[in-house]
């Protein structure tokens, strides 16, 4: 107790310095999932920022888990890109997930291209998200995108496989997928730390 009173003392003199709380972002993206929600320092996706989705293989809920967010943007009448996506989106699963189609803008492009129209898509600043695949990028690519989802304060997702999960990345958050069973691992976000165990969130099974 002795030692507690000290503190107090010490304090009411203001003889230490004592941290504030950060308050929570005004622009706060929450992904659609309150575990992962709860698990992130923004409490949310990084706003006007990249976030890297890493997964071992399509069809693992890589998709579902940014539905949330993209059916509360389009919603609102912001638009959405696709680029590069491996597949044609299915347009029934994705209006079921209320994801609305008509602000959805699908880009095919490959290798350098895809990367430079995701970049304007980002710089535009027309778009409330941008999704791109990127199969290869290196850390100099991943640096563009972020750059330019700052620039045009949008967010940035960039889906790329769970080799990539060995070498370092500039983007503000990354998150892994895992198929068996389904759920998400977050390997690093900037502004705190999140637990590494793994969450089960509902809509992705």
């Amino acid at each position: 107790m002795g030692a507690a009173i000290e503190l107090d003392a010490l304090l009411d003199q203001r003889r230490v310095w004592k941290g504030r709380p950060v308050p929570p972002p005004t622009n706060a993206q929450p992904t659609g999932h309150a575990a992962l929600d709860a698990s992130l320092p923004t409490g949310g996706w990084p706003p006007a920022a990249l976030s890297e989705i890493l997964f071992g293989g399509d069809g693992c809920g890589e998709l579902r888990l940014l539905w949330p967010t993209l059916a509360r943007l389009t919603s609102s009448g912001e638009r959405v890109a696709l680029v590069a996506p491996p597949h044609v989106p299915y347009p029934q699963a994705w209006q079921a997930a209320g994801v609305d189609l008509r602000w959805l803008a699908l880009i095919e492009a490959s290798g350098r291209d895809a990367l430079w129209a995701a970049e304007q898509c980002l710089r535009s600043g027309s778009c409330g998200a941008v999704l791109c695949w990127l199969p290869q990028a290196d850390d100099r690519a991943l640096r563009r995108l972020q750059v330019a989802a700052e620039t045009g304060q949008t967010l940035a997702f960039a889906y790329r496989p769970l080799t990539a999960a060995l070498n370092p990345s500039p983007a503000a958050l990354r998150i892994v997928v895992d198929a068996r069973p389904v759920q998400v691992r977050v390997l690093k976000c900037r502004g705190g730390l999140s637990s590494a165990a793994p969450l089960s969130l509902v809509g992705l099974r």
